[in-house]
């Protein structure tokens, strides 16, 4: 009978401890003054040009443009919520002349928002990276979100003449790190 006794009154304890541990007040408004800060990041683009695509037929080209659409960031989620992006562009040159490289920005009308170039250098044999990095803050992410197309234009500068067999490439990567505030 004792140990029934002793059974019961822990029990009763353990139930006391339990109601008096979960007696607090929960205050659900906390959920009002949530507020998240995810980064996204993506690759934005690729490319990797041949030396002989600056060579069709045998004439050399030295303009080759491509406009994909890029309109994520025209979204009603990215507009409401994007607060800062950073775009990164790394060009690797082993052709051994000289381009220069403009990224025009352009809205749904094929109007220019903004626009940016790069100077790369030609392949003298060794390592030939640029980077360069443009971030969009204030006005100039105003300027992004209304982007739906962004045109790469790559020119070759005057140098050594490039025939069909000519060695080398122009690659461009890039990618997109996207900070967002969601309240």
């Amino acid at each position: 009978m004792k140990l029934l006794d002793f059974n019961r009154i822990l029990g009763i304890l353990i139930l006391t401890l339990f109601y008096v541990a979960c007696s607090s007040d929960l205050d659900f408004n906390q959920a009002n003054d949530l507020k998240l800060e995810p980064i996204f990041s993506s690759n934005l683009a690729y490319f990797d040009v041949p030396a002989n695509q600056f060579v069709p037929n045998g004439v050399e080209q030295p303009i080759i443009a491509d406009t994909p659409t890029i309109d994520i960031f025209n979204d009603a989620f990215f507009k409401d919520n994007l607060a800062k992006a950073e775009f990164f562009f790394e060009i690797n040159n082993t052709i051994d002349r000289a381009f220069t490289i403009d990224l025009v920005y352009l809205d749904r009308n094929n109007q220019v928002l903004y626009s940016t170039n790069f100077a790369i250098p030609a392949y003298t044999g060794v390592e030939n990276l640029v980077k360069k990095d443009d971030k969009f803050e204030n006005t100039k992410l105003d300027l992004l979100k209304r982007t739906t197309k962004i045109a790469f234009i790559l020119k070759m500068l005057p140098g050594p003449i490039l025939s069909e067999t000519s060695p080398g490439s122009l690659k461009l990567r890039s990618s997109v790190n996207a900070y967002l505030v969601i309240e």
